[in-house]
């Protein structure tokens, strides 16, 4: 699952989340040290109105919450969710093991007929890294390959990575 911090800034780079069963989030209020949830038929079910989206907890006994605004949550997408959001400028996932043994993902894109590598410590990470820069560079004209003062920041360490 990626970052509170790269959740956040794909959250504010314009990924809109459309809540649906199995997804995860977070409330705002209480940061990323906050707990957890998932959208369930069951529990937590995602309720539209004319003034917008409601997360309804239905039936909940240990929280004293019985929704919550879209705007107030934070979505944490899933790896499958990253990859779909990339759709075809995704090219593949590369699992490699860095110079202290750690294991870490690279995921290529193409984009404007270039490719660039983005590099995470999950798979999770490496795609949202990604999305990330997709997302920018469709907000307007940037050079589709970052150069090595625009590495792109990853919370567990990644960057991205120049073709």
């Amino acid at each position: 699952m990626i970052s509170w911090d790269l959740a956040l800034a794909l959250r504010e780079a314009g990924v809109r989340w459309h809540p649906e069963s199995g997804d995860r989030f977070r409330l705002l209020a209480t940061g990323p040290s906050g707990d957890l949830f998932t959208v369930s038929d069951m529990t937590i079910e995602p309720h539209e109105f004319d003034t917008g989206v409601i997360l309804g907890f239905n039936g909940t006994t240990e929280w004293a919450l019985d929704s919550v605004a879209l705007e107030d949550a934070l979505w944490h997408p899933l790896e499958p969710q990253l990859r779909a959001l990339l759709g075809g400028t995704f090219r593949w996932l590369q699992r490699f093991v860095e110079d202290d043994d750690a294991p870490a993902y690279l995921v290529e894109i193409e984009l404007g007929g270039r490719t660039l590598t983005f590099r995470g410590h999950d798979p999770a990470d490496a795609y949202g890294e990604a999305l990330l820069h997709l997302v920018a560079a469709s907000s307007g004209p940037v050079d589709p390959s970052p150069g090595p003062s625009d590495t792109h920041r990853d919370p567990a360490g990644g960057h991205g990575v120049v073709p």
